[in-house]
């Protein structure tokens, strides 16, 4: 039975629940899409896959009921149009802006307290929270998130959804804003958790590490267990803030999130990061190891991220998240029509995280115009059941399926056709992009040939 043994061929591979996030609106709007053409979707930065858009709840909803979707939908669409998926996050207190949280939140009687950006709480502060758990705050709130969970939720075009409700900057603390109480930190996160579960009941959320402190090293906390028992994600918000030996503080605690759901990176304002000395390459490498994280933020004008970074940048997109090889596939050189043949194929995942949408790899007989002529599927081997391990060091998993040509129908030829190979849903409908030459623009990658012989009986 001849081997065929492809070749990685050190591209990135943009797939579901993977990639670089570019963040468009960071906070503040003209933070970083602003200075790219209508058109721009910066397709030249390797294995970007995902749009973020974290903006605050005033500029979505400036009066109530009456919602500013555009300001999403609007840069969306060209990522969309790509496709490429969507992130949000919707913050409701901010370090820069009075009122994250609408003005007439306040009006219709949700308590505040003004603070001064640093030194906490103060009566003539410059900028305004919420009381998190304030009744008519949460009431709004909900009506808002309930919104957006309709024109969001089930949309095949959102990656994830950050709950972004809760502390400064929507990271989930207040010590430099209005200092809510200790005490009643775990009752309002569960509020602001629950919110969000109802409003996107369908959509995978996250939350900031820095719920359970900035800079508290260690694996369990309350709050970050809380979301974990909720089926809450885990974004690391930032890394690389400080020099080394503080680079970041929470690897311990993603070893609980990353074997159920994408850990998400975010580092540093790249600009503030090297102006403080902490930006390192061979670190950003080391946090994706560290995390087994499957997305990473693109937290700076873009290409001037990647003019700085192109070659690590490269060297973690071999790494980030998942990425699927076929390291073997063994079958017949001629197949009959209608009899059952076997076929042998080994696989490895060589990246840092599972591949967590899961997928099965399927077989595609070709003819010399492009058309279909068999589809066959292995459902006996589910993609996100292959083991992640050290860089080299992927353990490879090896399956056997039984498959037929022109069983009964369609009508099949004899002849000899292109071998294509895919991994995506149990239809054979491809999903995945693969470390491999020879795409046919649909995730199907040229393998070989395979000869059919023989007539198909007639019904």
């Amino acid at each position: 039975m001849p081997t065929i043994r492809p070749t990685d061929n050190g591209k990135p591979c943009v797939n579901p629940c993977m990639g670089w996030t570019m963040h468009f609106y960071s906070n503040i709007p003209t933070n970083y899409g602003s200075q790219l053409e209508p058109s721009d979707t910066v397709a030249d930065f390797p294995g970007l896959s995902t749009v973020f858009l974290r903006i605050p709840w005033a500029f979505l909803e400036p009066q109530e009921g009456l919602f500013n979707w555009a300001l999403l939908d609007t840069p969306a669409q060209r990522w969309i149009s790509q496709g490429k998926k969507v992130a949000i996050s919707l913050t409701c207190s901010e370090s820069w802006l009075r009122f994250a949280t609408p003005e007439w939140v306040f009006k219709a009687g949700a308590k505040s307290v003004s603070f001064n950006m640093g030194t906490g709480p103060s009566a003539d502060g410059s900028l305004v929270d919420p009381i998190f758990d304030d009744r008519i705050f949460l009431k709004k709130l909900e009506a808002f998130l309930m919104a957006a969970g309709a024109r969001y939720d089930q949309n095949p075009n959102v990656e994830f959804v950050d709950v972004g409700s809760f502390g400064l900057w929507g990271e989930g603390h207040t010590m430099m804003s209005s200092h809510f109480p200790q005490k009643r930190v775990m009752s309002c996160l569960k509020k602001h958790f629950d919110l969000h579960k109802k409003a996107f009941p369908n959509t995978l959320l996250y939350i900031s590490d820095d719920i359970a402190g900035p800079e508290t090293p260690g694996s369990h906390f309350p709050e970050t267990d809380l979301a974990l028992a909720m089926d809450i994600g885990l974004r690391d918000d930032s890394i690389l803030v400080q020099p080394p030996p503080k680079s970041w503080f929470h690897a311990q605690m993603a070893q609980a999130f990353w074997p159920k759901h994408p850990v998400v990176l975010e580092h540093e304002h790249y600009g503030g990061s090297l102006a403080r000395g902490a930006w390192s390459k061979p670190l950003l490498l080391k946090s994706v190891e560290d995390y087994h994280a499957s997305f990473i933020s693109i937290h700076w004008w873009p290409r001037i991220e990647l003019e700085g970074n192109r070659d690590i940048i490269e060297r973690i997109n071999l790494r980030m998240g998942y990425r699927l090889q076929l390291r073997k596939l063994s079958l017949p050189d001629s197949v009959a029509i209608g009899e059952w043949f076997d076929v042998e194929s080994t696989w490895a995942n060589a990246g840092v995280a599972p591949c967590y949408p899961g997928g099965f790899m399927a077989l595609t007989l070709k003819d010399e115009k492009g058309g279909i002529v068999s589809l066959m599927v292995d459902e006996g081997l589910d993609m996100r059941s292959l083991a992640v391990a050290a860089p080299g060091r992927a353990p490879e998993t090896s399956h056997q399926a039984r498959f037929a040509v022109g069983l009964v129908a369609p009508t099949t030829k004899a002849g000899t056709y292109s071998l294509w190979v895919s991994v995506g849903q149990r239809d054979g409908t491809p999903v995945m992009e693969l470390p491999l030459d020879g795409s046919d623009g649909a995730k199907r990658y040229r393998i070989g040939e395979l000869q059919v012989t023989g007539t198909q009986k007639g019904w």
